[in-house]
Protein backbone atom coordinates (compact mmCIF):
# COMPACT_ATOMS: atom_id res chain seq x y z
CA UNK A 1 0.00 0.00 0.00
CA UNK A 2 2.83 2.34 0.79
CA UNK A 3 4.84 1.93 -2.35
CA UNK A 4 1.19 2.27 -4.39
CA UNK A 5 0.66 5.33 -1.99
CA UNK A 6 3.82 7.16 -2.88
CA UNK A 7 3.98 6.47 -6.90
CA UNK A 8 0.44 7.98 -6.72
CA UNK A 9 1.51 10.58 -5.24
CA UNK A 10 4.39 11.11 -7.53
CA UNK A 11 2.32 11.02 -10.47
CA UNK A 12 -0.80 13.08 -9.39
CA UNK A 13 2.25 15.81 -8.43
CA UNK A 14 2.89 16.20 -12.32
CA UNK A 15 -0.23 16.05 -13.20
CA UNK A 16 -0.29 20.08 -13.11
CA UNK A 17 0.78 22.25 -16.27
CA UNK A 18 2.75 25.19 -16.41
CA UNK A 19 1.69 28.30 -16.96
CA UNK A 20 3.64 28.72 -20.32
CA UNK A 21 3.54 25.14 -20.87
CA UNK A 22 4.10 24.61 -25.03
CA UNK A 23 1.19 22.52 -25.09
CA UNK A 24 -0.97 25.70 -24.34
CA UNK A 25 -2.81 26.13 -27.57
CA UNK A 26 -3.77 22.45 -27.68
CA UNK A 27 -5.47 23.46 -24.08
CA UNK A 28 -7.01 26.02 -25.27
CA UNK A 29 -8.71 24.33 -28.06
CA UNK A 30 -10.19 21.89 -25.64
CA UNK A 31 -12.73 20.64 -25.86
CA UNK A 32 -13.71 20.66 -29.33
CA UNK A 33 -16.90 18.43 -28.95
CA UNK A 34 -19.26 17.14 -25.86
CA UNK A 35 -17.16 15.83 -22.79
CA UNK A 36 -18.96 12.65 -21.15
CA UNK A 37 -18.84 12.77 -16.93
CA UNK A 38 -19.35 9.28 -15.67
CA UNK A 39 -20.77 8.81 -12.38
CA UNK A 40 -21.36 5.34 -11.05
CA UNK A 41 -24.97 6.02 -8.86
CA UNK A 42 -28.50 6.39 -10.86
CA UNK A 43 -29.75 9.61 -11.42
CA UNK A 44 -31.22 11.76 -8.89
CA UNK A 45 -29.07 10.97 -6.03
CA UNK A 46 -26.85 13.41 -4.72
CA UNK A 47 -24.00 12.38 -6.49
CA UNK A 48 -25.98 12.12 -9.63
CA UNK A 49 -27.27 16.15 -8.69
CA UNK A 50 -23.35 16.96 -7.97
CA UNK A 51 -22.08 15.85 -11.21
CA UNK A 52 -25.59 18.14 -13.27
CA UNK A 53 -24.42 21.14 -11.51
CA UNK A 54 -20.79 20.67 -12.02
CA UNK A 55 -21.59 19.63 -15.85
CA UNK A 56 -23.77 22.40 -16.17
CA UNK A 57 -21.00 24.98 -15.16
CA UNK A 58 -18.48 23.79 -17.26
CA UNK A 59 -21.02 24.02 -20.48
CA UNK A 60 -21.16 27.75 -19.60
CA UNK A 61 -17.26 27.62 -19.67
CA UNK A 62 -16.10 25.86 -22.24
CA UNK A 63 -19.24 26.17 -24.61
CA UNK A 64 -18.89 22.24 -25.42
CA UNK A 65 -21.49 20.15 -23.63
CA UNK A 66 -20.27 18.03 -20.55
CA UNK A 67 -23.11 15.38 -20.31
CA UNK A 68 -23.75 13.38 -17.31
CA UNK A 69 -23.51 9.10 -17.98
CA UNK A 70 -25.20 6.96 -15.02
CA UNK A 71 -23.53 3.86 -14.72
CA UNK A 72 -24.48 2.36 -11.87
CA UNK A 73 -23.64 -1.19 -10.03
CA UNK A 74 -21.33 -2.89 -8.43
CA UNK A 75 -20.31 -0.08 -6.07
CA UNK A 76 -19.18 2.54 -8.71
CA UNK A 77 -16.68 -0.40 -10.26
CA UNK A 78 -18.89 -0.56 -13.41
CA UNK A 79 -18.17 3.03 -14.01
CA UNK A 80 -14.80 3.39 -12.97
CA UNK A 81 -13.88 0.50 -15.27
CA UNK A 82 -15.56 2.51 -18.11
CA UNK A 83 -13.27 5.38 -17.80
CA UNK A 84 -9.91 3.38 -17.27
CA UNK A 85 -10.82 1.60 -20.60
CA UNK A 86 -11.96 4.89 -22.16
CA UNK A 87 -9.17 6.77 -24.10
CA UNK A 88 -6.94 9.38 -22.37
CA UNK A 89 -8.01 12.74 -23.87
CA UNK A 90 -9.65 14.07 -21.30
CA UNK A 91 -13.54 13.17 -23.35
CA UNK A 92 -14.02 10.73 -20.34
CA UNK A 93 -14.19 11.49 -16.91
CA UNK A 94 -15.23 10.47 -13.17
CA UNK A 95 -17.26 11.56 -10.34
CA UNK A 96 -14.83 10.22 -7.94
CA UNK A 97 -16.27 9.24 -4.40
CA UNK A 98 -14.89 7.35 -1.38
CA UNK A 99 -16.31 4.12 -2.69
CA UNK A 100 -13.04 4.55 -5.00
CA UNK A 101 -10.70 4.29 -1.80
CA UNK A 102 -12.66 1.56 0.01
CA UNK A 103 -12.93 -0.65 -2.89
CA UNK A 104 -9.21 -0.44 -3.48
CA UNK A 105 -9.00 -3.43 -0.33
CA UNK A 106 -12.52 -4.38 -0.10
CA UNK A 107 -11.97 -5.97 -3.33
CA UNK A 108 -10.00 -8.83 -3.73
CA UNK A 109 -9.80 -8.72 -7.27
CA UNK A 110 -10.45 -5.71 -9.55
CA UNK A 111 -9.56 -5.54 -13.58
CA UNK A 112 -8.25 -2.17 -12.53
CA UNK A 113 -5.99 -0.12 -10.18
CA UNK A 114 -7.93 2.92 -9.49
CA UNK A 115 -4.67 4.34 -8.08
CA UNK A 116 -2.63 3.47 -11.18
CA UNK A 117 -5.16 3.99 -13.85
CA UNK A 118 -7.02 7.27 -13.05
CA UNK A 119 -5.57 10.58 -12.33
CA UNK A 120 -6.55 13.29 -10.15
CA UNK A 121 -7.96 16.28 -11.80
CA UNK A 122 -9.69 18.37 -9.16
CA UNK A 123 -11.73 17.75 -5.89
CA UNK A 124 -15.37 19.56 -5.37
CA UNK A 125 -16.87 18.77 -2.06
CA UNK A 126 -16.40 17.37 1.22
CA UNK A 127 -20.47 16.10 2.53
CA UNK A 128 -20.37 14.92 6.53
CA UNK A 129 -22.10 11.85 7.77
CA UNK A 130 -24.76 12.49 10.85
CA UNK A 131 -24.66 9.61 13.13
CA UNK A 132 -28.39 9.59 13.58
CA UNK A 133 -30.74 7.90 16.32
CA UNK A 134 -34.48 6.67 16.27
CA UNK A 135 -35.92 9.11 19.06
CA UNK A 136 -36.62 6.14 21.03
CA UNK A 137 -33.04 5.36 21.38
CA UNK A 138 -32.40 6.58 25.02
CA UNK A 139 -28.99 8.47 24.27
CA UNK A 140 -28.91 12.22 23.32
CA UNK A 141 -25.25 12.35 23.50
CA UNK A 142 -22.46 10.38 21.76
CA UNK A 143 -20.81 9.24 25.37
CA UNK A 144 -24.67 8.37 26.27
CA UNK A 145 -24.68 6.52 22.73
CA UNK A 146 -21.47 5.02 23.54
CA UNK A 147 -22.69 4.04 27.19
CA UNK A 148 -25.78 2.34 25.73
CA UNK A 149 -23.80 0.45 23.40
CA UNK A 150 -21.52 -0.80 25.97
CA UNK A 151 -24.53 -2.14 28.26
CA UNK A 152 -26.09 -3.80 25.51
CA UNK A 153 -22.86 -5.32 23.50
CA UNK A 154 -24.18 -7.12 20.35
CA UNK A 155 -27.42 -5.98 20.37
CA UNK A 156 -27.59 -2.38 18.83
CA UNK A 157 -27.56 -2.38 14.91
CA UNK A 158 -26.50 0.07 12.54
CA UNK A 159 -27.43 0.16 8.96
CA UNK A 160 -26.04 0.89 6.11
CA UNK A 161 -27.07 1.52 2.05
CA UNK A 162 -24.50 -1.48 1.60
CA UNK A 163 -21.05 -2.83 3.07
CA UNK A 164 -17.95 -0.51 1.75
CA UNK A 165 -20.33 2.28 1.42
CA UNK A 166 -19.14 5.31 3.45
CA UNK A 167 -21.89 4.70 5.56
CA UNK A 168 -20.79 1.55 6.20
CA UNK A 169 -17.32 2.47 6.79
CA UNK A 170 -17.94 5.34 9.36
CA UNK A 171 -19.81 2.83 11.64
CA UNK A 172 -17.08 0.26 11.67
CA UNK A 173 -14.48 2.86 12.28
CA UNK A 174 -16.79 4.22 15.24
CA UNK A 175 -16.79 0.89 16.42
CA UNK A 176 -13.26 0.65 16.16
CA UNK A 177 -12.43 3.76 17.97
CA UNK A 178 -14.49 4.13 20.75
CA UNK A 179 -14.53 0.37 21.30
CA UNK A 180 -18.41 -0.74 21.02
CA UNK A 181 -20.05 -3.65 19.57
CA UNK A 182 -22.51 -2.99 16.85
CA UNK A 183 -23.95 -5.53 14.53
CA UNK A 184 -23.98 -4.20 10.93
CA UNK A 185 -27.34 -4.50 8.53
CA UNK A 186 -26.85 -3.62 5.25
CA UNK A 187 -29.80 -2.55 2.93
CA UNK A 188 -29.73 -1.90 -0.52
CA UNK A 189 -29.30 1.89 -0.67
CA UNK A 190 -29.27 4.21 1.82
CA UNK A 191 -33.08 5.17 1.46
CA UNK A 192 -34.23 2.09 2.90
CA UNK A 193 -31.52 1.99 5.90
CA UNK A 194 -33.03 5.31 6.70
CA UNK A 195 -36.77 4.03 6.64
CA UNK A 196 -35.91 1.13 8.74
CA UNK A 197 -34.26 3.75 11.57
CA UNK A 198 -37.16 5.85 11.48
CA UNK A 199 -39.29 2.64 12.01
CA UNK A 200 -37.04 1.83 14.74
CA UNK A 201 -35.98 -1.73 12.96
CA UNK A 202 -32.38 -0.38 13.58
CA UNK A 203 -30.81 1.73 16.09
CA UNK A 204 -28.25 4.00 14.30
CA UNK A 205 -27.52 5.28 10.75
CA UNK A 206 -24.23 7.20 9.78
CA UNK A 207 -25.68 8.85 6.71
CA UNK A 208 -24.66 11.36 4.20
CA UNK A 209 -26.01 14.56 6.01
CA UNK A 210 -28.16 15.39 2.59
CA UNK A 211 -30.31 12.13 2.56
CA UNK A 212 -31.20 12.90 5.81
CA UNK A 213 -31.19 16.80 6.88
CA UNK A 214 -34.91 16.76 6.61
CA UNK A 215 -36.02 13.99 8.67
CA UNK A 216 -33.79 15.73 11.48
CA UNK A 217 -35.31 19.24 11.06
CA UNK A 218 -38.94 17.33 11.35
CA UNK A 219 -37.98 15.14 14.77
CA UNK A 220 -37.58 12.07 13.10
CA UNK A 221 -34.34 10.90 13.33
CA UNK A 222 -31.97 12.13 16.19
CA UNK A 223 -28.78 13.68 15.28
CA UNK A 224 -25.50 13.01 17.97
CA UNK A 225 -22.63 14.21 16.06
CA UNK A 226 -21.89 15.05 12.28
CA UNK A 227 -18.65 13.14 10.96
CA UNK A 228 -16.33 15.04 9.95
CA UNK A 229 -13.47 17.85 12.54
CA UNK A 230 -15.70 20.61 11.50
CA UNK A 231 -19.66 21.08 12.57
CA UNK A 232 -21.68 21.52 9.75
CA UNK A 233 -23.20 24.96 8.78
CA UNK A 234 -26.56 23.09 8.09
CA UNK A 235 -26.58 21.76 11.94
CA UNK A 236 -24.69 23.93 13.55
CA UNK A 237 -25.77 23.34 17.30
CA UNK A 238 -25.10 19.69 16.29
CA UNK A 239 -21.23 18.59 17.67
CA UNK A 240 -18.68 16.34 15.99
CA UNK A 241 -18.10 13.22 16.88
CA UNK A 242 -14.38 13.50 17.13
CA UNK A 243 -15.11 15.64 20.17
CA UNK A 244 -16.03 12.93 22.05
CA UNK A 245 -13.95 10.17 20.14
CA UNK A 246 -10.03 11.49 19.79
CA UNK A 247 -9.77 10.74 15.66
CA UNK A 248 -12.79 10.03 14.32
CA UNK A 249 -13.43 11.48 11.16
CA UNK A 250 -15.09 10.28 7.76
CA UNK A 251 -17.28 11.83 5.22
CA UNK A 252 -18.43 12.30 1.84
CA UNK A 253 -15.79 13.34 -0.54
CA UNK A 254 -16.08 14.10 -4.43
CA UNK A 255 -14.12 15.18 -7.45
CA UNK A 256 -12.82 14.53 -10.59
CA UNK A 257 -10.70 12.43 -12.22
CA UNK A 258 -9.60 11.22 -15.81
CA UNK A 259 -8.06 8.30 -17.47
CA UNK A 260 -4.09 7.55 -16.54
CA UNK A 261 -2.36 9.38 -19.75
CA UNK A 262 -4.53 12.41 -20.12
CA UNK A 263 -2.21 15.43 -21.23
CA UNK A 264 -1.05 17.20 -18.26
CA UNK A 265 -2.14 20.29 -20.01
CA UNK A 266 -6.35 19.18 -20.28
CA UNK A 267 -6.18 17.95 -17.19
CA UNK A 268 -4.60 21.81 -15.64
CA UNK A 269 -7.42 23.05 -18.10
CA UNK A 270 -10.28 21.59 -16.18
CA UNK A 271 -8.81 21.72 -12.40
CA UNK A 272 -8.75 25.60 -13.57
CA UNK A 273 -11.90 25.70 -14.74
CA UNK A 274 -13.41 23.73 -11.79
CA UNK A 275 -11.87 25.69 -9.35
CA UNK A 276 -13.29 28.99 -10.71
CA UNK A 277 -16.91 27.10 -10.68
CA UNK A 278 -16.24 26.69 -7.08
CA UNK A 279 -15.52 30.52 -6.34
CA UNK A 280 -18.37 31.18 -8.35
CA UNK A 281 -21.12 32.55 -6.04
CA UNK A 282 -23.98 30.75 -8.11
CA UNK A 283 -22.33 27.25 -8.30
CA UNK A 284 -20.79 27.67 -4.12
CA UNK A 285 -24.39 28.31 -3.24
CA UNK A 286 -25.84 25.40 -4.67
CA UNK A 287 -22.99 23.07 -3.52
CA UNK A 288 -23.32 24.36 -0.19
CA UNK A 289 -27.07 23.96 0.09
CA UNK A 290 -26.04 19.93 -0.44
CA UNK A 291 -24.39 20.18 2.82
CA UNK A 292 -20.77 19.85 1.06
CA UNK A 293 -17.70 21.91 1.95
CA UNK A 294 -15.30 22.83 -0.93
CA UNK A 295 -12.36 21.40 -1.35
CA UNK A 296 -10.79 23.05 -4.16
CA UNK A 297 -6.65 22.24 -5.02
CA UNK A 298 -4.61 21.48 -7.43
CA UNK A 299 -4.49 17.71 -9.48
CA UNK A 300 -1.50 16.73 -6.71
CA UNK A 301 -4.08 18.13 -3.86
CA UNK A 302 -6.85 16.14 -5.10
CA UNK A 303 -4.29 13.16 -5.23
CA UNK A 304 -3.23 13.10 -1.95
CA UNK A 305 -6.89 13.31 -0.60
CA UNK A 306 -7.38 10.15 -2.54
CA UNK A 307 -3.73 8.40 -1.40
CA UNK A 308 -4.62 9.02 2.07
CA UNK A 309 -8.68 8.06 2.17
CA UNK A 310 -7.23 4.78 0.39
CA UNK A 311 -4.81 4.00 3.26
CA UNK A 312 -7.30 5.13 6.00
CA UNK A 313 -9.96 2.79 4.76
CA UNK A 314 -7.68 -0.05 4.13
CA UNK A 315 -7.10 -0.08 8.15
CA UNK A 316 -10.86 -0.13 8.77
CA UNK A 317 -11.58 -2.68 5.92
CA UNK A 318 -9.00 -5.05 7.57
CA UNK A 319 -10.68 -4.63 11.40
CA UNK A 320 -13.84 -5.18 10.48
CA UNK A 321 -13.44 -8.00 7.48
CA UNK A 322 -15.77 -6.61 5.73
CA UNK A 323 -15.95 -8.23 1.88
CA UNK A 324 -17.78 -7.15 -0.68
CA UNK A 325 -21.14 -8.31 -1.20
Amino acid sequence: MKLRRRKFLHIAAGAVALPFSPYIARAQAYPTRPVRIVVGYAPAGATDILARLLGQWLTERFGQQFVVENRPGAANNIATEAVTRAPADGYTLLLVNPANAINTSLYDKLSFSFLHDIAPVAGLIRVPNVMEVNPGVPAKTVPEFIAYAKANPGKVNFASGGSGTSVHMSGELFKMLAGVSMVHVPYRGAAPAVTDLIAGQVQVVFDNLPGSIEYIRAGKLRALAVTTTERSTSLPDVPVVADFVPGFEASAWFGIGAPRGTPDDVVATLNREINAGLADPRLKAKLEDLGGMLIAGSPADFGKLIADETEKWAKVVKFSGARAE
